[in-house]
């Protein structure tokens, strides 16, 4: 498969939430393999030095903090210095999650709070850290990560699917509060991505009743995603915001 090539991403500033597996991965190789400065967090280590050793050719290196996102509060100060270290932040793209499956019964309000935390609160308060050095440059993107999941109502996850739908808002309203600043937010919104972490979700027989829901044919990859980030991204996106852009192979 031949990648486009984007020349406005080149020297970008771009800063990753979850970047050490999955779909993070993808989109943090995908940045630097564009000639953009990536720095990204993720609360894995062994994965994210993985990542850092094997992408050691590119032009401009990533660079890793371990964060829980979590914490707002430290995540914020380790975007401070993410952004210290690349010298400002053109592009965030908030990724970080988990689809924990869980039982209705079982739901605490504790485990709502974390769960919230996890899918949902760090997107807000990493877009508002951002917002100074944006600002500064003269606008900028912030790509939210949404999921097909609630869209179809899957059963198991109904505290992942009210923050996923909760972004979509989360888009739209920073959209219009930040359009005058030339800064622009969209969601992407996966299908059924075959990562690591989604195969211990489903058999062969449940893989194939995915393919089979879907108007193509074959299992969307960690760096379908990451193409679609590329492009919001861009400057080919420049009148591209307040939306959703689904790479889903038509699931329905």
């Amino acid at each position: 498969m031949h990648s486009a090539i984007y020349p406005s991403l080149t020297g970008r500033k771009v800063i990753v939430s979850g970047g050490g597996s999955g779909i993070g991965e993808a989109v943090v190789e995908a940045f630097a393999r564009q000639g953009a400065a990536v720095a990204f967090v993720d609360i894995q280590e062994s994965p994210s030095e993985q990542l850092i050793r094997r992408l050691a050719d590119v032009e401009i290196p990533p660079h890793f903090l371990r964060c829980d996102i979590t914490d707002c509060a430290d995540y914020g100060h380790k975007i401070e210095k993410l952004i210290a270290k690349l010298g400002g932040c053109d592009v965030l793209i908030n990724n970080a999650a988990s689809d924990d499956r869980h039982a209705l019964d079982d739901v605490t309000p504790a485990y709502w709070d974390e769960r919230m935390a996890v899918n949902l609160k760090h997107q807000f308060f990493a877009a508002k850290a951002v917002l100074p050095a944006m600002r500064a440059a003269g606008g900028g993107s912030i790509v939210n990560m949404g999921s097909i999941s609630w869209h179809l109502g899957l059963k198991d996850l109904v505290i992942y699917q009210t923050a996923k739908a909760a972004i979509e808002g989360l888009t739209r309203s920073l959209a219009r509060e930040l359009g005058r600043d030339n800064i622009r937010v969209n969601t992407i919104i996966p299908g059924n991505v075959q990562t690591p972490r989604q195969m211990q979700w489903y058999s062969p027989e449940g893989e194939a009743e995915i393919v089979a829901a879907q108007c193509l044919d074959g299992r969307i990859q960690p760096v379908d995603i990451a193409a679609m980030a590329l492009f919001l991204a861009s400057d080919d996106a420049r009148y591209c915001t307040a939306h959703n852009y689904w790479v889903d192979a038509g699931w329905r």
